[in-house]
């Protein structure tokens, strides 16, 4: 019933559709919670040099949209855009109309314009829409919400995008493969690499993510570490004092090193950043992706020419 009441809403909301001057490439997910789409929307923004929109974890109180500073509170602007901030991104967070239509005004060049997930939203218009999956999560039980974790069915999504990306190929990822296959869409892998901050010997790893157990997975995998217990907070989570008391007192008691997600780690106060290490992770894209993205784009990525030029 979910499924098919969200199938119908997505029909009619078809005739309001809005066309963006600039071209708008859609990096979006089928299921609820975090499988990886960040690092390949700052992957994809920064090989672009193009901006992002995206409607922010709670959104920008202050206005209702606009472009964010990288000083900016993730209370206000969400930790996605917190973070996509903080590496130099053009970020622009709440109403994405509204923030098109302003990045359209004031830049000429056309470049792609990056939408950090909205694939589910059919008002705008997307010139690209690209399905993230994290190989070793796949599509859980395969059911729609409220029974499993897919805001869609799996068949209707893949037929309504462009690509998909697998991070982290795995055998639970086979399924999404056998319809991409038959739907004849093409398929890309990503690899998901941690960089270890200088960790060694015993440490407690905590995340506010939406699936910790990765993240803890990682920080396991990691050579010389040796997790001594894990801490889960909610999706979004916002840390407050009481947090940080219980985790300091955590890692006196057993003598060990906190080290958290970067996600969580760009929320924290400074002075608290200084006394937890986070793990920062990079994403590698097959070069197909690469062609294949720009090949679609065609004459109307005018403005990537400059900037896919100079991608390693």
């Amino acid at each position: 019933m979910y499924n098919l009441v969200g199938q119908i809403i997505y029909i009619i909301r078809l005739f309001r559709k809005k066309t963006s001057k600039s071209p708008v490439i859609c990096i979006g997910g089928l299921l609820a919670g975090g499988v990886g789409k960040t690092p390949i929307v700052r992957e994809v923004a920064s090989r672009f040099g193009a901006p992002v929109v995206m409607r922010g974890y709670g959104g920008l109180k202050s206005k209702g949209w606009g472009l964010v500073d990288s000083a900016d509170s993730s209370k206000d602007i969400g930790d996605e855009a917190k973070m996509l901030a903080a590496k130099g991104l053009k970020v622009y967070v709440g109403d994405r109309w509204n923030n098109i239509q302003a990045i359209n005004r004031t830049d000429r060049s056309y470049s792609p314009i990056i939408m950090d997930d909205g694939f589910q939203n059919p008002v705008i218009k997307k010139n690209i829409s690209i399905l993230v999956f994290d190989g070793k999560i796949g599509v859980g039980n395969g059911f729609v919400l409220p029974a499993g974790p897919l805001r869609e069915s799996l068949w209707f999504g893949i037929a309504r995008s462009d690509a998909v990306i697998i991070i982290d190929d795995a055998a639970p990822s086979d399924v999404i493969k056998s319809y991409a296959r038959i739907l004849k869409k093409p398929v890309f892998l990503a690899k998901k690499e941690i960089l270890n901050p200088g960790l060694f010997g015993k440490v407690i790893p905590f995340a506010g993510i939406g699936y910790p157990a990765k993240f803890f997975d990682s920080v396991s995998s990691m050579p010389k570490i040796r997790i001594i217990e894990s801490v889960s907070f909610p999706d979004h989570h916002v840390y407050q004092k009481s947090d940080f008391v219980k985790l300091f007192k955590l890692a006196r008691r057993h003598d060990a090193e906190l080290v958290c997600t970067e996600k969580d780690w760009v929320k924290f106060p400074e002075n608290i950043k200084k006394k937890i290490k986070h793990i920062p992770m990079t994403i590698d894209i097959q070069p197909e992706f690469w062609k294949w993205i720009e090949d679609k784009l065609g004459t109307k990525g005018r403005g990537i020419e400059k900037n896919s030029r100079n991608r390693p």
